[in-house]
């Protein structure tokens, strides 16, 4: 039971403090609301903990054994990460017929944005490192690992989602619109920087 209360502790944590996933959720939740957003908060309860999974089950181990693939994938996922930023930047304004633009991640692209996710990576491979003991059989530990952060995913996706749409109310014209999200596209670019170094 101390095993457990230990990693739903660490899973808490690490699920509800700032990071990619949730900054973008607070803009989706911002600019479209939580209906429009829900496909992108299961993407991610479904995504992540399917991350979790394949990681215990050896893949966090390819990077293991070979060093230059990871900084590869640090990399791609910055580029990719400043691509999202400029898009959310610049989506939320009303077009000349006054509908929103842009539109919320979806289902698909929110579950394999994990994969290019460097928090989500931290996140899973510590965990493993953390709770999965040595040697021996590890699928039971790993689907303990998988099962709560599949539960904390959901609550803390919809939080951050929810905060959005509290701001929401703030954003009564597209100059505020876009000083947001300007705001919040540079917040997730920064969110990136300390795993770069």
């Amino acid at each position: 039971m101390d095993q457990v209360l230990a990693i739903l502790g660490f899973a808490l944590v690490t699920a509800f403090t700032p990071g990619p996933n949730n900054t973008m959720l607070m803009i989706s939740g911002a600019n479209w609301g939580v209906v429009p957003s829900v496909p992108h908060i299961l993407g991610i309860t479904v995504g992540f903990p399917v991350m979790v999974f394949a990681v215990g089950m050896g893949l966090g181990g390819v990077f293991e054994a070979y060093p230059l693939l990871h900084e590869i994938l640090k990399y791609v996922s910055f580029l990719y990460l400043l691509y999202l930023a400029w898009k959310l930047a610049r989506s939320g304004r009303h077009d000349t017929e006054g509908a929103r633009e842009g539109r919320p991640m979806s289902f698909l692209a929110a579950a394999l944005f994990q994969w290019v996710n460097p928090k989500a990576w931290i996140m899973a491979i510590s965990a493993m490192a953390l709770y999965v003991p040595q040697g021996g059989t590890i699928l039971p530990a790993v689907l303990l690992l998988t099962a709560i952060f599949a539960l904390t995913s959901l609550p803390s996706s919809a939080t951050w989602c929810l905060f959005g749409t509290a701001i929401a109310r703030f954003l009564d014209s597209d100059r505020r619109v876009a000083i947001f999200n300007a705001v919040m596209a540079v917040l997730l670019v920064l969110s990136m920087v300390p795993t770069l170094f």
